[in-house]
């Protein structure tokens, strides 16, 4: 009997095995913690493995019309999943919004960020660090932000920019800016600040930023792709996401 459970079992992990697959998938500098977290959790519970790639928004886009092989985008925008989708790159019906984005004011020094954001408007730092509003969206509603306060043209002299906003917070973090935009998911976790001090930006001055997922054509048959995008749907993942300060 013991031999019949142990083979049972061989064999229900070999149909498991075979099952299995992998998909590979561009994520938005901005959800990396979130979807670290995340991408275990899909693997424990499906089987599948999810390839992880991280970066601007903006970048994803040039590489995917290029050929890069993801399956998956995660995209910090919805602007850029809807193009794909409308150029041939993304199967028509997948792409849904996964997260809405937080923009914060962000500085590692205790009291240099007041709740209000007001610091700016003293203008008392030298840098000031933003992802570049040409690929990442975060920089845009930064940009957006800044215009809607008057203040824009009276800070572009101290802007330091990062490609995506992964290099926005280490410019931050290191201190090569004393503060800069960031997305709320950077600096928070489990609903607290980790660390210094913040200005969660009023949605009203700025486009809200909708992050969408989209299907790319070349997994239109692949299972764990479909299977990565409906666990993102689920409750376990929704939890993880809301605890970076997203809402969805």
């Amino acid at each position: 009997m013991k031999r019949l459970i142990a083979g049972c079992i061989a064999t229900l992990g070999w149909v498991f095995a075979a099952q299995a697959g992998e998909v590979s998938v561009a994520v938005a500098a901005n959800f990396t913690a979130p979807m670290q977290k995340i991408a275990p959790l899909f693997e424990a519970e499906t089987g599948h493995k999810a390839v992880l790639a991280f970066g601007s928004t903006g970048r994803f886009y040039a590489q995917i019309k290029n050929g890069a092989p993801f399956d998956v985008l995660l995209a910090a925008d919805d602007d850029t999943p809807a193009k794909l989708e409308r150029e041939g790159q993304g199967v028509a019906g997948t792409r849904f919004t996964y997260a809405i984005g937080k923009l914060v004011l962000w500085s590692k020094q205790p009291g240099l960020v007041d709740d209000k954001g007001d610091v700016l408007k003293t203008g008392k730092f030298d840098k000031l660090a933003l992802a570049d509003p040409r690929l990442a969206p975060y920089g845009l509603a930064a940009i957006e932000t800044l215009t809607r306060l008057g203040l824009l043209d009276s800070l572009k002299p101290k802007f330091v920019q990062g490609e995506n906003i992964a290099q926005t917070w280490q410019f931050v973090a290191t201190g090569n800016a004393p503060l800069g935009f960031v997305a709320l998911s950077q600096v928070q976790a489990d609903g607290k600040l980790k660390e210094g001090s913040a200005w969660v930006v009023p949605a009203a001055l700025h486009t809200p930023i909708r992050q969408d997922a989209l299907l790319l054509t070349r997994a239109k048959d692949n299972p764990a792709a479909a299977a990565l995008l409906q666990y993102l749907r689920g409750d376990k993942a929704r939890g993880i996401i809301r605890a970076y300060g997203y809402e969805y």
